[in-house]
């Protein structure tokens, strides 16, 4: 017998959203909602690395490392934006993540991975930690405190990666732009709107939603039109305010 699917309204989804968390808080050590996590202060913890790391600077444009290059260490972002894209036997490229300050890349190698399965290039003008796989192996596996966050970061990653799958599969190309400009202003972590790098072009917004670089035009206009965005702004970047996000909510 087919299952059937009962529709939930907005109100009532918060309803049982509130009595969750109503619920969670009369339990020790549940975290709810509600509780903001403290940032993890990844400089302070790779400050003790001593033998195994190094700090570098990288100019705009500059490739990290390239798809197909022996994975041989981990990077830690400490400022800048880095691109990760994956190019085909054919030549054509895609980029799978916009990386910011306080992210790790390059992780593929602490499960494995001989070569790197992308290339990562800066897109500003950027300052990393490259730390060798032995030295963070060894150090993961002795400081336990270290190790449980690392994995929190790894899988909060995966999340993000499941959402993407997720919002290419279901959602159009309008909704997928819409929610790739405000992950790329940091929507949700501030509360207010953020620039996003000048250099992230309509060619490379047109390779993350997997459409053409002509219907990525026609929606920022629309965005534009109605507000969402703003062009040339005081830092001559792209401006993505709030309001963008009634464009991923609307049915």
């Amino acid at each position: 017998m087919a299952s059937k699917r009962i529709p939930i309204d907005g109100p009532t989804l918060s309803k049982m959203g509130d009595a969750v968390m109503a619920q969670n808080k009369s339990r020790p050590g549940v975290i709810t909602a509600n509780q903001k996590k403290q940032p993890v202060d990844w400089e302070a913890l790779l400050a003790g690395i001593n033998g195994g790391k190094t700090v570098l600077e990288y100019t705009a444009n500059r490739v990290i490392y390239r798809q197909g290059d022996p994975a041989d260490s981990i990077f830690y972002l400490r400022r800048g934006k880095v691109k990760l894209a994956v190019t085909s036997q054919q030549g054509k490229e895609a980029i799978v993540a916009i990386l910011g300050p306080g992210e790790f890349f390059g992780e593929g190698c602490l499960a494995g991975q001989l070569l790197r399965v992308s290339t990562a290039t800066a897109m500003t003008d950027c300052s990393f930690a490259r730390i060798e796989r032995p030295r963070m192996a060894r150090m993961l596996h002795e400081q336990h405190d270290i190790s449980e966050l690392f994995v929190t970061h790894l899988l909060s990653r995966n999340i993000r990666y499941e959402e993407d799958l997720v919002d290419q599969l279901f959602n159009s190309s309008e909704k997928r732009l819409a929610r790739i400009l405000l992950l790329l202003a940091h929507f949700g972590k501030e509360g207010r709107s953020e620039t996003v790098v000048p250099r992230v072009n309509q060619e490379n917004l047109a390779q993350m939603v997997g459409t053409t670089r002509s219907r990525v035009s026609h929606f920022m206009n629309k965005f534009r039109d109605l507000g969402f965005v703003d062009y040339d702004g005081p830092t001559g970047g792209l401006m993505v305010h709030s309001g963008l996000l009634s464009v991923i909510l609307h049915d």
